[in-house]
C-alpha cells in the first residue's frame, strides 16, 4: 500500500516547514506501506522555492517538489501533482501547506483500507488550532455517518455537512470523476467529493483524528461565511442538477 499527500503551496514560507515535517514524521509500523509527499511550489514570492531546494536535497525521495511558476488555483495544481506525479494505485491525501498531518493518520487509514476492502475513498475527524498550534475548543470538524450516499448529498446541499481536506481517495477513483475542477473558484474540494457521491461511493467513516486545521490571519477561507458557503453549494448543485434532481435532492 502507497500513499501520496499532495500539498499546493503558495507564499507560505512561515508555515509549510512544520506541514513538511509533520508528513516526515508519520509511523507505520507494524503495518507495512509507504508514503510520498508532492509539493506544488505555486509561484512564490517569499524565499518558499529557494528554502524547499535545499530541504528536497537533504530529506531525499519521501519529499519531491514541482516548480510551478505561473501560479494556479489550488484544484489544478493538485490536479498537476496527481496526474504527473502520483503513481497510478497510490492513496491521495491532501494536506494544505498550513496544517499539520498526525502521525498516525496514514497508519490509520490504512487499517480502514484493509478493513473496508473495495472502498474507494475515506473522511475523518480533524482538529482547528490557531497559528500558534494551540486547541481552539468546541472547533472540532466530526464526519457524520449516512445509511447511502444521497442521505449524505442531501446533508451536504442542506449545508448540514461539509468535508474539507479530512480525506483520502484511490488514484483510481480519482481519474474516474476526472479529478478537480479546474474552473471552480472555491469549495474545489467538495466539488470532487460530490461526484464521489455521485458515482455511488459512500465514505469510510474512519474514527480518528487526520490532521489540525490552522486558522490564522492569511487563510484561504478568510470571508467564507454562511452566505459565501450557500452561494457555492448552489454553483455546485447547478452544475449537477439532473442526477441530483432525480435522486430527490432539493436545490440550496
Amino acid at each position: 500500500m502507497h500513499f501520496t499527500v499532495i500539498t499546493p503551496t503558495h507564499n507560505r514560507r512561515a508555515y509549510l516547514p512544520e506541514a513538511i515535517d509533520s508528513v516526515r514524521a508519520t509511523v507505520s509500523a507494524p503495518l507495512d506501506f509507504s508514503f510520498e509527499h508532492l509539493i506544488c511550489e505555486n509561484a512564490s514570492t517569499d524565499g518558499t522555492a529557494e528554502w524547499l531546494e535545499e530541504t528536497t536535497a537533504q530529506q531525499g525521495a519521501t519529499l519531491r517538489v514541482r516548480a510551478q511558476s505561473t501560479l494556479l488555483k489550488a484544484g489544478p495544481a493538485r490536479n498537476l501533482l496527481i496526474r504527473e506525479d502520483a503513481p497510478a494505485d497510490t492513496w491521495i491525501v491532501p494536506l494544505d501547506d498550513d496544517d499539520l498531518l498526525l502521525q498516525r493518520a496514514l497508519y490509520h487509514y490504512a487499517r480502514e483500507i484493509e478493513q473496508a476492502p473495495g472502498r474507494p475513498w475515506l473522511v475523518a475527524d480533524f482538529l482547528r488550532v490557531d497559528q500558534d498550534r494551540r486547541y481552539l475548543p468546541n472547533e472540532d470538524y466530526y464526519a457524520w455517518r449516512f445509511d447511502s450516499a444521497p442521505d449524505m448529498l442531501r446533508a451536504i446541499f442542506r449545508a448540514e455537512h461539509f468535508i474539507q481536506g479530512n480525506v483520502c481517495y484511490s488514484r483510481e477513483l480519482f481519474d474516474a470523476v476526472g479529478g478537480y475542477d479546474e474552473d471552480i473558484a472555491m469549495a474545489e474540494d467538495l466539488d470532487l467529493y460530490v461526484r464521489f457521491l455521485l458515482a455511488g461511493h459512500l465514505p469510510v467513516i474512519c474514527p480518528h483524528i487526520s490532521h489540525l486545521h490552522r486558522f490564522h490571519t492569511s487563510n484561504v477561507s478568510i470571508g467564507v461565511d454562511a452566505g459565501k458557503h450557500a452561494q457555492d453549494l448552489r454553483i455546485i448543485y447547478d452544475k449537477y442538477a439532473g442526477q441530483l434532481q432525480k435522486q430527490g435532492i432539493e436545490r440550496p
